[in-house]
């Protein structure tokens, strides 16, 4: 039978447009586990979306930890009285939630409720930016905005695994340094740390102007992972190598190669979002004359290519990486 329980809700009336209100959860599936909720943390993508364009009634939240109350009927996941962090789809801020089996973790005893609360999506975020660098050991990681969420997870992450980590952010360096110790960029710009490059990998939660200075510090065979576009006032905007458009989904770099390197350079990438865009892309990537030149008069034999391979757009030097 559902219960009556307390979380919060959007509602457009109230100022803030969240409010906590009595809601209904019904009964948990065969696969689900309830839980009584201890703790929660939040995410830019859920409180954008809570504060400006959810609907009235919608029930924000993703990540939470707290207290099996009742296990899952198929014999699935924990028993009651575990302590568990999980993920939902949205409507972790309640006093109780079902969950899925599959996304539930038993917590450690040295872990607090409110550490394990800030896991699942910055952390895996963290982890899954970072293993598309593969191998770190021994190599150069810059991790941009390395003071949020994600970005200090993955600074001791990729500490952990044997990488030379800088950390760039734009006022505070304690907020890294003890992580990174002296491998800090302090600067308004990710430009900064070009004098500490090429690196290896660059994770990116700025997007915008920081994109397009991430390309120039990558050295050979390196990748470029962008997990975030906070930089919000630059997200129409057109710079050198990078053009972004309205909808966020792709970002197109055109660079201009210097001479030497006019053979080995591709002069287009298409990085997307999801795959209706990519073949979108691709459609338009095959588009020629009869003659077999394209629309840059380059034979076809000559012109570039877009190769894709787990989601990596591949330049003849570096991916661009969709996280």
């Amino acid at each position: 039978m559902p219960q009556q329980i307390r979380a919060v809700v959007v509602d457009p009336s109230v100022p803030g447009r969240l409010a906590i209100r009595e809601v209904a959860l019904r009964d948990p599936d065969r696969d689900e586990v309830g839980v009584k909720v201890t703790a929660i943390s939040l995410n830019r993508g859920e409180t954008r979306r809570a504060l400006q364009v959810a609907e009235a009634g919608w029930r924000p939240g993703w990540d939470f930890a707290g207290i099996v109350e009742s296990a899952a009927a198929d014999g699935s996941g924990p028993e009651p009285g575990a302590r568990v962090v999980g993920i939902l789809p949205s409507g972790a801020w309640a006093e109780r939630v079902n969950c899925r089996s599959h996304a539930l973790a038993i917590l450690p005893e040295a872990v607090s409720y409110a550490q394990a609360a800030t896991l699942p999506v910055a952390g895996l975020t963290a982890l899954h930016a970072l293993r598309q660098g593969g191998l770190l050991l021994g190599r150069k990681v810059l991790v941009d905005g390395a003071s949020g969420g994600v970005g200090h997870l993955a600074c001791q992450l990729a500490a952990a695994a044997g990488a030379f980590v800088w950390g760039h952010v734009r006022r505070d360096r304690a907020a890294v340094a003890e992580w990174c110790g002296d491998r800090v960029v302090v600067g308004r710009e990710l430009a900064a740390a070009k004098p500490h490059g090429p690196f290896w990998l660059i994770l990116d939660s700025v997007g915008g102007s920081a994109v397009g200075a991430a390309l120039g510090m990558l050295q050979p065979n390196g990748t470029c992972v962008v997990f975030g576009v906070s930089e919000i006032e630059h997200r129409n905007h057109r710079q050198p190598g990078i053009l972004r458009n309205r909808r966020n989904a792709a970002l197109w770099l055109d660079p201009v190669p210097r001479a030497d390197e006019r053979r080995t350079c591709r002069h287009r990438l298409a990085f997307v979002g999801g795959a209706d865009r990519r073949r979108q892309i691709a459609a338009a990537d095959r588009g020629r004359d009869p003659m077999g030149r394209d629309r840059h008069n380059r034979a076809t034999a000559d012109r570039p290519r877009l190769h894709w391979q787990g989601g990596v757009a591949h330049l003849s030097r570096s991916p661009v990486v969709a996280v």
